[in-house]
């Protein structure tokens, strides 16, 4: 079955409601929580890797849809700067995905967006800022 990663935004007057179990009980979705920033009274963003038929994941992308929860495709939250990059390695080891590895023998650094999770372990360690993560 297909598995795609995904930002949501709630707003705060959802934050408290049961919006995840209603994907996985209505719409027979698999949902792993990879990220998430919830609190009270708060506006919420959670990252998910939601797997499920496409019918399904896109049948629980139009009930966000009319809850009123916003979402987008994780990949255009997470960039990669080529251009701020050094190529020094140092992120590799800290990514536990695999989404930054080493291409031999050039000793370039790659990015793969399907694999990262926006863990945020690449951050600290990159001088460059050449990886941004946007919520």
């Amino acid at each position: 079955m297909p598995s795609r990663k995904f930002v949501l935004t709630f707003p705060r007057s959802l934050v408290g409601e049961p919006i995840i179990y209603r994907l996985v009980k209505d719409h027979d979705l698999v949902v792993n929580i990879l990220r998430a920033s919830v609190s009270p009274d708060e506006a919420g963003h959670l990252v998910l890797e939601i797997t499920g038929t496409e019918p399904r994941i896109q049948a629980g992308l139009e009930y966000l849809d009319r809850v009123g929860v916003g979402w987008q495709p994780l990949s255009k939250d997470v960039t990669w700067r080529e251009d701020l990059c050094t190529h020094c390695t140092a992120c590799v080891s800290a990514c536990p995905t695999g989404a930054l590895t080493v291409e031999r023998p050039s000793m370039r650094v790659r990015f793969d967006e399907e694999k990262c999770i926006a863990c945020e372990l690449c951050l600290p360690v990159c001088s460059y800022k050449a990886v941004e993560l946007h919520f």
